[in-house]
């Protein structure tokens, strides 16, 4: 009962965890994918595979309620297979919100380097897109979602600050752009730093949307406390450590999938 399998590549997971923590309590099973590290510069046909063989492993091996695709890559490309999938909620580009809220009628998504070059992403943007005209940007933010899972953002700002300002400094002040949606799960780590150098610009995080969907689904019940246990595909020693500097003392369990 209330049990939630959370699933990325890597630390982009967390910021949906935190997020569904605040609206509600669960037993989470956090699994970062890290083996696979970066879905974004994954074909789709090595993605699906991918997703379709994790997703069945955790089923079988945690028997959650809910299992969330905790990236928006595998969710925009493979929308089909998540929405079809029984118990699966995917993470997605808050348009409507960006759309809602812009004043200048100029939105950037940041997204990964496989979902800024796929028709997935463009037909998504024009199912969602509205009447009104809106300039919606797509940036390859994929170096940006490195800076987090290589931990850079935990000790490297100066670095970061260089970085942040040459993939997306031009791009957004050239289009006049007020509202950017952080899509990739990894990006709201970065939010401070954002905030810092574009002061002027709202940054949107899809996290809340999924904590929503998650609350109100018929699947799930909520459990009378919050427990988190942690996988990794990865090295799960090294991961441990960053966690534990972003105060996340918990005990990674490596996992094949």
């Amino acid at each position: 009962m209330g049990k939630i399998v959370v699933f990325d590549s890597g630390f982009g997971s967390l910021s949906i965890i935190r997020a569904i923590q605040k609206q509600t309590k669960a037993h989470i099973v956090y699994v970062a994918d890290q083996k696979n590290f970066p879905y974004g510069e994954k074909t789709k046909k090595e993605l699906e595979k991918i997703i379709q063989t994790t997703i069945i492993s955790l089923q079988k091996r945690f028997d959650p309620d809910l299992i969330v695709v905790g990236s928006n890559t595998p969710s925009i490309l493979l929308e089909d297979l998540i929405k079809n999938g029984k118990g699966l909620i995917g993470v997605y580009p808050p348009l409507g919100r960006a759309y809602a809220i812009t004043k200048t009628n100029s939105v950037a998504l940041l997204v990964t380097h496989v979902v800024a070059n796929s028709r997935s992403f463009d037909y998504f943007i024009n199912k969602n897109s509205i009447a009104k005209k809106i300039k919606t940007i797509k940036i390859d933010s994929s170096e940006l979602v490195d800076l987090v899972e290589s931990g850079k953002f935990l000790h490297s700002e100066k670095f970061c600050i260089a970085k942040i300002n040459r993939v997306l400094r031009n791009k957004l002040t050239g289009n006049n752009v007020d509202v950017v949606t952080l899509s990739s799960t990894h990006l709201p780590f970065l939010l401070p730093i954002l905030k810092k150098l574009f002061p002027d610009i709202i940054f949107l995080d899809p996290a809340d949307d999924v904590a929503v969907k998650i609350i109100t689904h018929k699947s799930f019940v909520p459990t009378r406390r919050n427990r988190l246990d942690v996988f990794s595909t990865g090295n799960a020693a090294v991961f441990q450590k960053n966690l534990q500097k972003i105060g996340l003392r918990k005990l990674v369990i490596p996992i094949e999938l």
